[in-house]
């Protein structure tokens, strides 16, 4: 009979831990989900930066190959009748 008591004991023992230790992983799984959210936002905004950015640059390029840059005169000369081209279509509405 004491030997069943020690094992009851034992097992509880055992549960308790287990118990404590699961408690643990739940407080750790909750901060690395709230971290996960975290640095999935960072993320988010630094996208967002990089997309401004990389629009700003492309601005800046296309204004230099405007003002008479050697690189890429071609792309220049076809952005400015593409340009051309979209106020004609919108001249020849305004005229209708």
């Amino acid at each position: 009979m004491s030997e069943l008591v020690e094992i009851v004991d034992s097992l509880e023992n055992k549960v308790s831990k287990l118990l404590h230790k699961m408690e643990l992983l739940h407080q750790v799984n909750t901060k690395l989900k709230e971290e996960i959210g975290s640095l999935q936002e960072e993320n988010r905004l630094k996208e967002e930066a990089l997309g401004e950015w990389e629009e700003k640059y492309n601005s800046l390029k296309m204004a230099n190959t405007m003002l008479g840059s050697n690189t890429s005169k071609t792309e220049a000369k076809l952005k400015i009748n593409t340009l051309i081209r979209e106020l004609d279509v919108c001249i020849a509405k305004l005229a209708d």
